[in-house]
């Protein structure tokens, strides 16, 4: 078993998700030993996303971790563990709201389309959205 950044990188979906994480610098966060939970957006999101905001949180280092940073949370939490929860707050500070049964979870507006994919120091999950931290959100539009 790989750690979340290497068995992710197997995955050909998540090429942009990975790309974000080491332009910011992240990738030793999700090497490290501890237990995370991922959510890792599909290239398809990305490309769904407005390009403007994007490219205002790829050149701001500090918006650019903030955003990371709110697609990881603490603790390896399955898919059924997460439709238990009403929020969970992530690495950012921020929360994602919850809602849904095990057979379909979303956190945020983002629908889990792969879940459970286990790694030596936590677990991710692949969804069909990115999510923006409010904070990110608001200073990108003004």
């Amino acid at each position: 078993m790989k750690s979340i950044f290497e068995t992710a990188r197997e995955d050909d979906r998540l090429s942009t998700s990975l790309r974000i994480v080491q332009v910011g610098e992240m990738v030793p966060l999700l090497d490290e030993v501890g237990e995370y939970t991922a959510f890792f957006p599909t290239n398809e999101a990305f490309s769904r996303f407005p390009a403007e905001v994007l490219h205002a949180v790829m050149v701001d280092r500090e918006r650019l971790t903030s955003l990371i940073k709110y697609h990881v949370v603490q603790g390896k939490l399955t898919v059924q563990e997460l439709a238990q929860m009403e929020a969970i707050r992530t690495l950012q500070g921020d929360h994602l709201e919850i809602e849904g049964g095990p057979e379909m979870v979303k956190v945020n507006d983002a629908a889990i389309i792969q879940a459970n994919v286990d790694c030596t120091n936590g677990m991710y999950h692949v969804i069909d959205q990115v999510l923006l931290p409010r904070a990110v959100e608001a200073r990108v539009t003004r």
